[in-house]
């Protein structure tokens, strides 16, 4: 069985990040399974997007870039929907634009693809802290928070309800089958730092192909830069809020019981053993359990507080979102 083209998407939106971007499409094009191409979308941002169509002119080697502007709404959802559409490989993966992938990333993931039941493969996202180093209070349990992979999540190749958006991939029969990103989840460029649409893409695809298999593979690397300002309690506080925001509108989308039911394990299990930890390390003088075990509580009680007022909203039709189908491009 000769392996599947992989399109990679990458979805840009600020020049503040331009020396992060080129780092991106760079780890791409130094992939020992190589890509078949590597689609840039930039938000709704056009100065962005001729410097970067500067940067990377379309050629037919193996390290094609094309750059496109978001053919959608403002939005991560969107932007992707967008790189959907347009790729031509019959898997296409996702990376964050601040963020690098180890060597043998789409190996992992073409690997995986080897079954046809599989319909999407995620991976490992490790932070890497501007400061140098995790702060002390910051509990792995809440690495979410800033987009990679957090103490709860099972090891190994394994079968999940759902993967994480900025590393991970799908055949592209599961947007045939599911449509695509939902518009009016997720990241939108509002100052809120919403997430969750891969949560409710997946769920949806779920139902849609009962016999879908999604996997993550922690051998699936990549390295997500955390900005200074993410690294502070107020990031923190302001995101566990926008997750429970998301996940009542998740929740409304595919019913609370499938929308929360990995949320219901991490709640009463992964967090309570937390809480014990940092509580642990206190005792033992060791630096920041207090503040860990403090982090977690708090956490909790402000994803809670986003989630029923999500919910309230939801009830009363103040949040709306769509599902889009999305056509993709014909393969070569």
């Amino acid at each position: 069985m000769s392996s599947p083209g992989i399109s990679v998407v990458i979805c840009a939106y600020t020049e503040d990040r331009w020396e992060d971007i080129l780092a991106a499409v760079s780890s791409v094009h130094a992939q020992s399974r190589p890509a078949l191409e590597t689609l840039l979308v930039v938000d709704h941002n056009e100065t962005l997007r001729e410097r970067l169509a500067k940067e990377y002119k379309e050629s037919s080697d193996d390290a094609v870039v094309r750059v496109l502007a978001n053919a959608g709404p403002r939005g991560l959802s969107a932007g992707r929907n967008t790189g959907i559409a347009a790729a031509r490989g019959e898997i296409v993966a996702f990376l964050d634009d601040d963020a690098v992938a180890e060597r043998d990333w789409l190996r992992h993931f073409a690997e995986a693809y080897t079954d046809d039941r599989v319909m999407a493969v995620g991976g490992r996202t490790m932070p890497v802290w501007a400061s140098g180093r995790r702060p002390d209070w910051f509990p792995e349990e809440f690495d979410w928070v800033v987009g990679c992979t957090y103490r709860g999540l099972p090891r190994g190749r394994v079968r999940v309800r759902n993967v994480l958006g900025g590393n991970a991939s799908f055949r592209r029969s599961a947007f045939d089958a599911a449509g695509g990103f939902a518009t009016g989840i997720g990241r939108d460029g509002d100052k809120r730092p919403l997430g969750c649409e891969e949560t409710e893409l997946c769920i949806r695809l779920s139902r849609a192909r009962p016999d879908a298999v999604l996997l993550i593979d922690d051998r699936a690397v990549i390295h997500h830069r955390v900005p200074e300002i993410r690294e502070h309690f107020r990031y923190f506080r302001t995101r566990t809020y926008a997750e429970g925001l998301s996940k009542a509108l998740v929740a409304r989308s595919v019913g609370a019981e499938k929308g929360l039911e990995s949320e219901r394990r991490y709640a009463t299990r992964v967090l309570p053993a937390g809480v014990a930890r940092g509580l642990r390390d206190a005792l033992l003088a060791r630096p920041g359990g207090a503040g860990r075990a403090g982090a977690i509580v708090a956490g909790v009680l402000t994803a809670a507080g986003g989630y029923v007022v999500g919910s309230v909203r939801a009830r009363r039709g103040g949040t709306t979102f769509r599902v889009p189908e999305v056509e993709v491009a014909a393969r070569e």
